[in-house]
């Protein structure tokens, strides 16, 4: 397993928001110290604007770089389009890793991104990066690019970047009702599963195996994955109830799946984030 990382990923945001340094300060020493053998790679941070235009408009590019807050979730930062451009470098690389079959891949960064629009920075997230890993995967040749999202929150930026798009394919299982209100409609491209809050663990993961039947089932040449840990029980910012053990399943069905694939952080605001992620990748890299 190879976990992309860069230390600057900590250096901005407040201990005041659920999306803060801690998530990372925390889960870089549990998993240093659970798995001494899984290699540390710092990302090269380099992105350029045109790979970024591949999901974003320039408008927004030039509006990441300074203020005022893009919503009451989203504030600016000093240097947070740095930031966000480092976060989407790491899932570049992981999707190159995946690819070349070389190694599996996580991306352990923030800021988060699937809620970022093609023009719109929000919820928590300023560029969409696992979007623009998988349209530059697909301008590289790969045919067939799932994108499996299991956050507690819709990825409604990835479903609006992809919707259409030949040759991707997009499953996710949220809560609904819940942040940002989206994900209840089917197409071609976007598969969405909708779990109301309180649901008993066992029909979640119900509606997760069937969106997991859904990426099986398109046969894709590259899966990535939005890898949010906010459906825990205890998370602070969700109402469901998924516990530990169950990331360990999903881990366990991405590690029997015959095809390469990458992940990235997205959510996940519990102080047992990083047990949760040690549980999901430790399952993975079986």
């Amino acid at each position: 397993m190879v976990i992309l990382h860069d230390p600057q990923c900590a250096e901005y945001g407040s201990y005041l928001r659920p999306e803060q340094p801690a998530r990372v300060l925390k889960s870089v020493p549990f998993l240093q110290a659970a798995h001494p053998g899984w290699e540390w790679r710092v990302p090269s941070g380099v992105v350029t604007d045109a790979t970024l235009q591949l999901a974003h408009t320039p408008a927004l590019l030039r509006r990441l770089q300074g203020p005022p807050d893009f919503d009451e979730d989203t504030p600016y930062f000093p240097g947070i389009f740095e930031h966000a451009r480092r976060a989407v470098s790491a899932a570049v690389e992981a999707m190159e890793l995946a690819l070349a079959q070389e190694r599996k891949a996580f991306a352990l960064m923030r800021p988060p991104g699937h809620h970022a629009t093609a023009g719109q920075a929000m919820g928590f997230c300023y560029l969409n990066q696992i979007a623009v890993a998988a349209l530059e995967a697909r301008r590289r040749g790969a045919a067939r690019v799932a994108v499996w999202d299991f956050d507690a929150h819709h990825g409604n930026g990835t479903e609006a970047i992809l919707e259409g798009r030949e040759g991707f394919r997009f499953c996710s299982v949220h809560q609904f009702p819940g942040y940002p209100g989206t994900g209840t409609r089917q197409t071609a491209t976007c598969r969405n599963w909708t779990v109301p809050p309180h649901t008993p663990p066992g029909d979640h993961m119900e509606a997760l195996a069937k969106s997991w039947d859904a990426v099986l089932a398109f046969r894709p040449d590259l899966v990535l994955i939005s890898a949010g840990f906010d459906a825990y029980a205890k998370d602070p910012i969700t109402a469901m109830s998924l516990e530990k053990e169950h990331f360990v399943e999903l881990g366990r069905w991405v590690a029997q799946a015959d095809f390469p694939a990458a992940a990235v952080l997205e959510g996940g605001y519990s102080p047992d984030l990083p047990q949760l992620i040690g549980a999901f990748l430790e399952a993975w890299d079986a």
